[in-house]
């Protein structure tokens, strides 16, 4: 899903760029991650695969927890789901059992022809895949 044709769609638009964005992906221990290497940096978009769903929380919280100012999503940002973000550009939810993380810190600032943040692009590229994730 995450290296899929709809999130390298939507890359595409966000970004506005020519061409949907070829990503370079490694399935390791129950981590598949996504590479996009962009004209402004790297944006690595990852799914954690866990046995229980306590566990998918505890791997959301873990992939923010470390970056200055992460906090829980709140409200109707979190859209029903349990999520974390950092301001320096990472964006986390737990789903089920697996924990997505989007981690835009690698892009330089403003990013796109709209000038957003990289913690806005994290969160919008993790509501996108949120919004067509199906197990």
């Amino acid at each position: 899903m995450v290296c899929g044709d709809e999130i390298r769609a939507r890359i595409a638009q966000i970004l506005a760029l020519g061409a949907a964005p070829v990503p370079s992906s490694t399935w390791t221990g129950g981590l598949y991650t996504c590479t996009y290497r962009l004209p402004q940096g790297d944006l690595v978009l990852s799914v954690q695969e866990s046995a229980e769903p306590a566990t998918a929380r505890t791997d959301a919280q873990a992939a923010v927890a470390a970056l200055p100012g992460a906090a829980p999503i709140e409200g109707l940002a979190n859209l029903g789901l349990p999520g974390y973000q950092a301001p320096a550009g990472r964006v986390s939810f737990a789903k089920d059992t697996f924990a997505l993380t989007v981690d835009a810190t690698a892009l330089r600032e403003p990013v796109g022809p709209h000038g957003i943040s990289r913690g806005s692009l994290a969160y919008q590229v993790a509501t996108d895949v949120l919004a067509c994730w199906s197990e």
